[in-house]
């Protein structure tokens, strides 16, 4: 656990409090003997935690934002999207415990299991450090990104903000295509391209073709010059 700890930039006192905030509960129904619990009360902590510095942080930082748009802001920060992004930065996963067949999970499953133990992580460190070192973390992993959500618009619904700004820089109305599709039926993944007329400007995968369609308009959102 020292490579994380060097990764996360915070040396525990208790180390026994990182090891649980990545231990899934499934791995405790494989290890009978396991000394520690699993990490869902430190995930519910995290998560109390984790809300606190973010409202506090917008805030502060956007002191002409309403109420509403505080939230929205607030909310495409902390939603699951964001916070599995940010632990397989810190590449997290490679430190889960799990159970073999959960180790196995891909796709939204996954992502939910690195969402939870970020959170978990962030409760490990509030008991161990105290709210500041919490805080530091949270900011320096987590909230950096705030200034480009904004700025993209990324807080409000990315196909609304994409077909105003194609409308109004190319004058079109952008088009949703499935690309591909894998998988059984009850766990399809599907990729899905958006179009300017014959152009693909951008692309998203997701476990439905709405989730997809949004990570598409995400996607061109972030690559072309009209988003901004």
């Amino acid at each position: 656990m020292e490579s994380l700890e060097k990764k996360i930039s915070y040396s525990f006192k208790d180390k026994d409090l990182l090891i649980q905030a990545l231990t899934h509960r499934s791995y405790l129904n494989e290890n009978k003997t396991y000394k520690l619990d699993h990490n869902e009360r430190l995930e519910f902590l995290g998560d109390a935690v984790l809300e606190l510095v973010a409202t506090e942080y917008l805030f502060n930082a956007y002191k002409k934002k309403t109420e509403g748009e505080l939230t929205s802001i607030r909310a495409a920060l902390v939603n699951t999207v964001s916070l599995s992004s940010t632990a397989s930065e810190l590449d997290l996963g490679s430190f889960l415990q799990l159970s073999r067949g959960e180790a196995k999970d891909t796709g939204r499953a996954r992502a939910v299991i690195l969402a939870n133990a970020f959170e978990a992580l962030i409760g490990a460190i509030y008991i161990d450090g105290g709210y500041k070192s919490a805080r530091d973390f949270i900011i320096k992993y987590l909230l950096h990104k705030t200034g480009d959500i904004v700025e993209k618009s990324l807080w409000q619904d990315p196909k609304s903000v994409l077909q105003e700004k194609a409308q109004e820089y190319a004058g079109v109305t952008p088009a949703y295509k499935t690309l591909k599709e894998i998988g059984p039926d009850h766990s399809k993944t599907f990729t899905v391209g958006v179009f300017l007329k014959s152009e693909q400007v951008g692309k998203g995968t997701g476990q439905s073709k709405q989730e997809a369609e949004i990570a598409a308009a995400e996607n061109a959102l972030g690559k072309y010059p009209y988003a901004t």
